[in-house]
């Protein structure tokens, strides 16, 4: 390789701060340039408070974002990775992060689509939603101005109602939590906050009151009717070692929507690294390595996918 090709992908890699307005102060992000002409991405984050970089201070720092979009840009890809509105450089944007909801996230996956083209040119910007983001992409993508298109990562394909219960059965510690828990979903999934003072302890960052008013509306989306109803081209992307979504996920988007590409990746846990075994706690272990590089089939998959449709 000679030294021009080596310093073009080093710039590629750099990443620049970028915003956009918010509702109340400005949206941060990082923007990652492949060159002009080529396709961008908006890496749209999961759950709670997960920065642009795929970390949390609730103990994830996988970096799985930051990552995804070093190798994309390898892959000739431009990115832009966004904090949610509220939260890290989106802290202005709103004063109370809890005050959202999907569609308030698909306004602002959209702002930022407009402004991904306007930074390189492109006719149009990809959506790549990771776990939560994969419904906001989705939902989002139900209006095509500005879009290329939805590539879904780790999304839900069921309700989340369903997706939560199977997540907490699925740790044997939480057997004597199932029953509340159970209970407290139902009532949010009938549109009813939940009274917390007789609730386990370990179960009030789930359903902290705080964070109910978006739960209610968390637990009313249906990923797989958007799915349905997309438009636009979508690809679904899922690793078989994830614990938090599985392949029937997958499955269930790719039966709402027929057209779409759908890529299970071998290996794949939810941070996207890959991982072996199954072994609950090595794959977790995951979650806390930025050094483990992301793996190659999930950039592939949605390179691939990308770059065959400019």
């Amino acid at each position: 390789m000679t030294t021009t090709i080596l310093l073009a992908a080093a710039l590629a890699a750099t990443s620049v701060p970028v915003s956009i307005p918010g509702p109340e102060g400005p949206l941060g992000g990082a923007f990652i340039n492949a060159g002009r002409g080529r396709p961008v991405a908006v890496i749209i984050p999961g759950s709670g408070p997960t920065d642009r970089d795929g970390n949390s201070p609730a103990g994830i720092a996988a970096a799985q974002y930051r990552l995804l979009a070093q190798e994309l840009a390898a892959r000739g890809v431009s990115s832009i990775r966004i904090d949610k509105r509220g939260m890290f450089s989106s802290k202005a944007a709103i004063a109370d992060a809890n005050k959202v909801s999907i569609a308030a996230y698909a306004a602002d996956a959209h702002a930022w689509a407009k402004r991904a083209r306007a930074l390189t040119g492109a006719r149009c910007a990809w959506l790549v939603g990771h776990s939560e983001g994969a419904l906001v992409a989705l939902a989002a993508g139900q209006d095509r101005r500005d879009l290329c298109g939805v590539v879904a990562v780790s999304g839900t394909g069921r309700r989340l109602g369903v997706v939560l219960r199977e997540q907490l059965a699925a740790n044997p510690a939480n057997a004597a939590l199932l029953e509340p828990a159970n209970k407290a979903l139902g009532e949010l999934e009938a549109g009813r906050k939940v009274d917390t003072k007789d609730l386990p302890a370990p179960l009030m960052p789930l359903f902290a009151p705080a964070v109910q008013p978006y739960l209610i509306d968390l637990l009313g989306q249906d990923s797989a009717a958007l799915a349905r109803s997309l438009k636009l081209p979508l690809a679904i992307v899922q690793g078989d070692k994830d614990l938090q979504t599985r392949v029937a996920d997958a499955r269930a988007l790719a039966a709402a929507q027929p057209r779409a590409k759908l890529v299970v990746v071998p290996g794949v846990n939810h941070v996207l690294k890959t991982v072996s075994g199954e072994d609950r706690a090595a794959n977790l272990a995951a979650y806390s390595d930025p050094k483990l590089p992301i793996a190659p089939s999930v950039v592939t998959a949605i390179a691939d996918f990308v770059t065959a449709r400019r």
